[in-house]
């Protein structure tokens, strides 16, 4: 059915030209949108790392030798492959490799303890891993317990050419000491994987729109970490949609100039994953790799040397880069677009960003569960106003009560989205898919928010009890599992406290069964068994827990009465 402006009062709102809708059967699969863009824009920059270039033309031809490698394996159709590594150039090219083989490919956070890693390839059946030797330990941790039949390692300086790159990871090895001990010998390397893929035939398999092509990890609505299923035509909707919105900005962008994406969010999150990478691809853009954000002088010399054009974060780098003292040294006079997603961008944030820049701070809006882009705010002609924006095009949205039942505007409810980037359900959990997907493929978000008569969403509050770290989830219930396992803990709950810097951090609040626990044991505890950005921050030990008069905890009582609230948390 058409969407009208009669029903859909944000098309009256739309930027000129700006299309309703657009066609995601423009391409059959991603395998074909990147293959496209491979001969297309052949002989351009496909992105850039540690001052080496690499063209569209090697990203092809490097991924067509992994893809048939790994058929080579015997790795067939349909079978999950896993990444687990930072933002490096083995990234695109792994990622095209198992799109391209029609295998599905699995992200996984490098940052992951082997307990959390164990949890996801179980889950994901996953037969296959990339991962960097740095992460090799953790694997190796699990690796008696999981599915995986075939290792690719990989070497920060794989392909930064022999000498180079040998240099380079004979001090991450030897000198930094970055590389754990392991022992993984049946590990296949990623040049020695290349070379064996130069030398077989890559059998083209029949993708079409409704095949899988990512399993991304999350833990929803409800916090149960599972596998949000993203067919190919989801993800190149997006795709479309998200370019759709990017072009009144990009008209500005000077004749026979390629477009300059800076990718310095991780790239196993679905959020760069789509507009840092897959989106400039398209683009025929070039994309900067940040390997780590948090190395922010790194980062700022990077940006230095770089033209740039579009800049997706979160509100946490923003407010870190403006903090740096050579941050006005960067030429920002070419930035078009920047837009701020997986956390709440603070209007204090923007008001500096675009003072300091010129251009304005846009916020989106979006989740795993819809590839992920949802919402934002236009990306031209207009202020920071503290909304989510407007529905991409061919996306609906409404606020429904707890019956699912639409609200007018102006009333609060919770945000249902529809659209062809919405998931298919969730991986091989149809009682979970059951729980968020109503009739009509409606989504539910989980999230509270208001739209105003003019078709504009602004969140007010979440409807479970998730816990945002710098635009990464933390559900509470995994916490409180981790520290359960203590046997001085009689009960525990974990909630979001403010926090300046990364927006929320994790509280906790124990009873103790041995009063001779301290903080100091709970973090080692949590230290070996959960990824650092879900560790708690505070710890507070308390006689009792408010309940409710079912006696369950009552979060949203220990959020509210936290003394430390209108204070800074102390970072461990």
């Amino acid at each position: 059915m058409a969407i009208t402006a009669a029903d859909r009062p944000w098309l009256a709102h739309y930027p000129p030209g700006m299309p309703a809708d657009i066609d995601p059967g423009q391409y059959r699969s991603l395998a074909e949108l990147l293959e496209h863009s491979f001969v297309r824009y052949a002989d351009r920059q496909a992105c850039s790392f540690m001052d080496c270039d690499f063209s569209y033309a090697e990203l092809d031809r490097h991924s067509h030798a992994l893809a048939a490698c790994l058929q080579g394996l015997g790795l067939r159709r349909g079978e999950r492959v896993a990444v687990m590594l930072p933002n490096l150039p083995q990234y695109p090219v792994a990622v095209a490799a198992i799109l391209r083989a029609g295998c599905v490919l699995v992200n996984v956070n490098p940052l992951y303890t082997p307990r959390e890693l164990e949890q996801q390839l179980c889950d994901a059946g996953a037969s296959a891993i990339v991962v960097l030797e740095q992460f090799a330990a953790t694997l190796q941790a699990c690796l008696a317990n999981i599915p995986v039949r075939h290792v690719l390692l990989c070497a920060v300086g794989d392909m930064l050419g022999p000498f180079r790159g040998r240099g380079i990871d004979f001090v991450l090895r030897h000198v930094h000491k970055r590389v754990p001990p392991y022992q993984l010998p049946q590990a296949l390397r990623f040049n020695d994987a290349l070379a064996l893929g130069r030398r077989l035939p890559l059998q083209r398999p029949e993708i079409g729109p409704d095949d899988p092509a990512l399993l991304q990890y999350t833990g929803g609505t409800t916090g149960v970490p599972k596998g949000a299923l993203l067919l190919h035509r989801n993800l190149v909707a997006n795709l479309l949609q998200s370019g759709a919105w990017n072009a009144p900005a990009l008209r500005r962008l000077p004749p026979g100039e390629q477009v300059c994406y800076v990718c310095a969010l991780p790239l196993h999150h679905i959020f760069a994953f789509t507009i840092c990478m897959m989106l400039c691809l398209h683009d025929g853009g070039r994309f900067v790799l940040i390997p780590d954000p948090r190395e922010l002088r790194a980062m700022i010399r990077v940006l230095k040397q770089q033209r740039v054009h579009i800049f997706p974060g979160v509100n946490t780098l923003f407010r870190a880069l403006l903090d740096q003292p050579d941050f006005d040294q960067v030429d920002w006079s070419r930035l078009l677009v920047t837009v701020g997603g997986g956390m709440a961008v603070q209007a204090e944030v923007a008001r500096r960003w675009q003072a300091r820049t010129g251009c304005p701070l846009c916020e989106g809006y979006g989740l795993s569960e819809a590839s992920p882009t949802v919402s934002c705010q236009p990306v031209v002609g207009a202020a920071f106003d503290g909304s989510i924006g407007l529905p991409l095009p061919g996306t609906q949205m409404m606020c429904i009560d707890d019956a699912g039942t639409e609200l007018p505007p102006g009333q609060p409810g919770e945000i249902a989205v529809r659209g062809p980037q919405v998931m298919a359900g969730y991986w091989q959990r149809p009682d979970e898919t059951a729980q968020v997907m109503l009739p009509g493929g409606w989504l539910r978000t989980g999230d509270i928010g208001i739209m105003d008569e003019r078709g504009f969403f602004r969140l007010v509050d979440r409807k479970k009890d998730l816990i945002l770290v710098s635009g990464f989830k933390v559900y509470p219930n995994e916490v409180e599992s981790v520290v359960a396992e203590l046997p001085g803990v009689l009960e525990c709950a974990a909630v979001g406290l403010p926090d300046p810097h990364s927006g929320e951090l994790v509280g906790l609040f124990v009873i103790r069964r041995d009063p001779q626990l301290d903080e100091q044991q709970i973090r080692e505890h949590c230290r070996t068994r959960l990824t650092g950005y879900k560790r708690p921050r505070r710890i507070e030990f308390r006689d009792a827990l408010p309940r409710n008069p079912l006696g369950k905890v009552l979060r949203r009582a220990l959020r509210d009465a936290d003394p430390g609230r209108s204070r800074p948390g102390q970072a461990q």
